[in-house]
């Protein structure tokens, strides 16, 4: 080795040595440095945890990993530490290094005055939401609403109320937060997003006393359809109108409900409609209230109607029953309950039994008058279709009532001849045989008589009454012919010996 590559050896280690201070230095303003970025940061974050920043921007009860002072205070540490690491590196005369981390650091500077400016605008905001948010709350304790609200039905306890009053506490909170963020965003310079922002608050802001209006106008209407309907209530309850009620048979069609309390419910909801009406009408939403208010004013139109078919209807229950009852009794005094057993359907008016002709025709009489005034409540509310259908069905009663007194006589003139048959022909051999041939046959011309009379089919009823008879009549002399081949024989010899005597005595 040259003695000149060992100079220049020693002068580049020389060089180094001479550096060495430099890199402490360096290394001890990094340091330091750290340090410094370190308790900034991690005092920020206590700062801003005793503010509760986290939980007045998020849901306090959601856990998260990093929280919102947790991340303001990792800014500032990252942001103090780019300071640092510039000075780190001009201390060792790196200024490539540093070069784009003074231009970045340039960068943020410049944006501080926009960030600090954006961030006074939040703060202010932060603060009239939080006063106002206490102030609800203030006020729910202060005028008692969570009791109030018990006591008006609006909730079912305390807890309810109190979670009712934090809620709107919360929502006023974020909404005039949410006021604050087109200011926020301006200030930052980013009016692509600020501009349709602050648009769609204006919005907002311009229907909000709108929809303040609206709800001030339904709870001042529900308050008086509640006091309104409860007074009614108690006073149709006081006059008397329940018992009343029960005295006309209504408890039983209105299943446990009482009259006066129908009466106080709908008086509520006729209270409660042009509320709505109106309400709707404030808001001014065309597309939404002109379908709504044009429904219930149809509604109204329609109301006294409506309130006239349910009194028909009432009434006609009402007449329903008294007349049932009245009809029934009348029957039985007349005895009526007799002619099931005189028709040989004595079963179904047995001791027993609850079902008597004289309930069963009073029944009738009840859902026939019943029948016509829900026909006369249906053309009341001009509903056609229903009444067509249901006229037709009324005007096929008539015929139905014809076929039931056909067959009822059809039975009870088969019984009659069945026991006068029987009564003539006793002792004879046949005489219960002829007497159900003679009671069935008169039945089965009753039945094609009640078939025809509905007019089922009138042309196949006849052809099927023609077999039914012929049917019968080829059964009775096949039956006789080949069954009682003796028997017939007996009598034709019995017959022929009479005829023979009766010829012998006209000869003489």
């Amino acid at each position: 080795m040259h003695l000149r590559d060992i100079d220049s050896i020693v002068q580049s280690f020389m060089s180094y040595l001479g550096n060495l201070p430099d890199l402490l230095f360096a290394l001890i303003v990094l340091f330091i440095g750290w340090l410094i970025a370190k308790g900034i940061g991690s005092g920020v974050t206590k700062l801003l945890k005793k503010f509760q920043l986290h939980n007045k921007l998020f849901d306090g009860n959601e856990e998260r990993k990093e929280t919102a002072e947790k991340a303001v205070g990792k800014t500032v540490y990252y942001i103090l530490m780019v300071f640092v690491f510039i000075l780190f590196f001009n201390i060792l005369n790196l200024s490539i290094i540093a070069a784009p981390l003074v231009e970045m650091l340039s960068s943020i500077t410049t944006a501080i005055p926009s960030v600090l400016k954006a961030a006074l605008v939040l703060l202010l905001g932060w603060v009239i939401a939080t006063v106002f948010s206490w102030l609800i709350e203030k006020g729910a304790r202060l005028f008692k609403l969570k009791e109030r609200f018990v006591q008006w039905g609006v909730v079912r306890s305390e807890e309810e109320a109190e979670k009712a009053v934090k809620s709107t506490s919360k929502v006023v909170f974020y909404l005039i937060l949410l006021i604050f963020i087109p200011g926020v965003l301006s200030a930052l310079n980013i009016t692509g997003v600020s501009e349709p922002f602050a648009g769609m608050i204006g919005s907002l802001l311009a229907f909000l006393p709108k929809l303040f209006a609206a709800t001030l106008i339904v709870l001042i209407g529900w308050v008086i359809a509640r006091i309104v309907r409860d007074i009614i209530k108690n006073l149709l309850a006081n006059v008397g109108v329940d018992r009343l009620s029960n005295k006309f048979g209504l408890s039983k069609i209105l299943d446990g409900t009482s009259l006066s309390s129908i009466i106080g419910t709908i008086v509520y909801v006729l209270i409660l409609i042009p509320v709505v009406i109106a309400a709707l009408e404030r808001l001014n939403i065309n597309g939404i209230s002109d379908p709504a208010v044009n429904m219930l004013n149809e509604f109204l139109t329609m109301l006294p109607n409506i309130i006239v078919a349910i009194v028909l209807v009432l009434v006609g229950l009402w007449l329903g029953k008294w007349t049932s009852n009245i009809v029934s009794n009348l029957l039985e005094n007349m005895g009526v309950n007799s002619l099931l057993s005189r028709m040989g359907l004595g079963k179904l008016d047995s001791e027993n039994s609850n079902t008597t002709l004289s309930k069963i025709i009073g029944q009738i009489a009840q859902v026939v008058i019943a029948l016509l005034f829900i026909i006369e409540a249906l053309e009341v509310v001009e509903l056609s279709f229903i009444v067509t259908l249901a006229t037709g069905v009324f005007a096929y009663l008539p015929y139905l009532f014809t076929a039931l007194i056909i067959l009822g006589v059809g039975f009870y003139l088969g019984n009659l001849v069945q026991k006068m048959l029987q009564r003539v022909l006793q002792g004879h051999e046949l005489y219960k045989v002829l007497g159900y041939i003679a009671k069935y046959t008169i039945i089965t011309l009753s039945f094609f008589m009640a078939l025809d009379q509905l007019g089922v089919a009138a042309s196949i009823v006849n052809a099927a009454f023609v077999l039914v008879l012929g049917g019968l009549a080829l059964a009775f002399g096949l039956s006789f012919g080949l069954g009682g081949k003796e028997l017939a024989s007996k009598y034709l010899s019995k017959w022929t010996s009479k005829l023979s005597d009766s010829e012998e005595n006209t000869n003489l």
